[in-house]
């Protein structure tokens, strides 16, 4: 997974653009994998681990309407998260991390349900849902392994490494 993380780093740094995190239930493993790089300083910012679902409002500014209405695990916070850190962070990139790990369902999703999401110039708006099998520590990393691999997508990196499909998401 650090090669992925070091091909999106390349490519910001190349790009001369920065990337901010706020991941919910990978507490800080995104983060963690950016900075294992040597040099990630030089286009990451930095990130938030909006664990709470109160934090997701009050710090990203994501809807509190939408989070009673749908609550955390839902595509559109995940857009609201990616967009709240870019913002918060003052980053060109914003990615996100939203789901169950288990071991129990959340807001009616059941365990695996996990969204990821990038914003980025000129509108960029992604979301993928992934429905991951596993145990707790298998969802939540393959959760960063799917974000960083859809960041690397919409950052033009053409070197991706197995598709989600091949790994257990859609």
């Amino acid at each position: 997974m650090t090669a992925v993380a070091a091909r999106v780093l390349r490519r910001l740094v190349e790009r001369g653009e920065t990337l901010a995190v706020a991941e919910s239930l990978t507490g800080g493993l995104v983060a963690a994998e950016l900075t294992s790089v040597p040099g990630a300083s030089q286009s990451f910012r930095g990130s938030v681990t909006a664990y709470a679902t109160s934090l997701k409002h009050d710090v990203l500014g994501v809807d509190g309407a939408l989070l009673t209405e749908r609550g955390a695990v839902d595509p559109d916070v995940a857009l609201a998260m990616a967009a709240g850190v870019r913002l918060t962070l003052g980053a060109d990139w914003g990615v996100s991390t939203t789901g169950v790990a288990g071991p129990e369902p959340q807001d009616g999703k059941p365990v695996g349900t996990v969204f990821v999401a990038v914003s980025g110039p000129d509108g960029v708006r992604k979301v993928a849902e992934l429905r991951l099998n596993g145990e707790r520590a298998d969802i939540r990393r393959e959760s960063v392994r799917s974000l960083l691999e859809l960041l690397s997508g919409e950052l033009g990196d053409n070197a991706r490494a197995q598709d989600t499909e091949q790994n257990g998401g859609n």
